[in-house]
């Protein structure tokens, strides 16, 4: 059974900075591919960015490139997304997923498994 849990939400001031965790149980995630989402207040789940596990190879929603990091742990099994310059559009909850592909996707739908999701709100 895979279990994804997300961390590291919270309540921050535009321009400000957090870093997600993904912790990753059930297996290793060589092969996968891991992705952030975010499911803003009335929108549909967006991506935002994803890491192919093997490759280390990243991916960016234009709205986060050059703010947002994505990266991966192999010995700790997890993944991060480091969030700069925090803007209030980024607000809403934040979302790991994991897909069994070795290409990266951007679809949601492409995913196999999510964890819970975290709460992440940007004050002006």
């Amino acid at each position: 059974q895979v279990q994804l849990a997300e961390s590291g939400g919270g309540l921050v001031q535009a321009g400000g900075s957090l870093r997600l965790s993904c912790s990753a149980s059930g297996r290793t995630f060589s092969g996968y591919a891991m992705g952030w989402f975010l499911r803003a207040p009335g929108k549909e789940r967006e991506f935002v960015a994803a890491i192919g596990w093997n490759t280390g190879v990243t991916y960016y929603a234009s709205s986060v490139k050059g703010r947002f990091t994505i990266s991966r742990d192999s010995a700790k099994n997890t993944v991060y997304l480091q969030m700069n310059s925090l803007k209030p559009e980024d607000t809403g909850v934040y979302y790991c997923a994991a897909a069994l592909s070795v290409v990266v996707p951007t679809n949601p739908s492409r995913y196999n498994y999510w964890g819970q999701g975290t709460q992440v709100t940007v004050s002006s």
